[in-house]
């Protein structure tokens, strides 16, 4: 049985997460709901009344619309989504914006 030593007693709240999440590798998770709820925050309430799903694979941002007017028009601004997404989320995790 193996126990893992603590690094510092005073360790604060912050930094015992961030260790736990990468001992866990729980990153990943994280960021896909993270992107989720930027995507509700950012697009409003008029693309989100029409927004079926938004699944982060990879670095490609998977978004599912039930109006193809909007999808029309939302895939004008590709770019400028995923800039402003990334520029929310604080780090660059979407290269791509699938709109379907």
């Amino acid at each position: 049985m193996s126990i893992k030593k603590r690094h510092n007693d005073n360790m604060n709240l912050g930094d015992a997460l961030k260790e736990f999440v990468d001992a866990n590798k729980l990153q990943k998770g994280l960021d896909k709901i993270d992107v989720q709820d930027v995507w509700k925050k950012l697009m409003g309430n008029g693309v989100n009344s029409y927004t079926t799903a938004v699944q982060l694979k990879n670095s490609t941002l998977y978004v599912q619309l039930s109006s193809s007017v909007l999808r029309e028009e939302l895939s004008y601004g590709k770019e400028k989504i995923i800039n402003l997404l990334n520029e929310a989320l604080g780090k660059p995790l979407i290269n791509k914006l699938v709109l379907n």
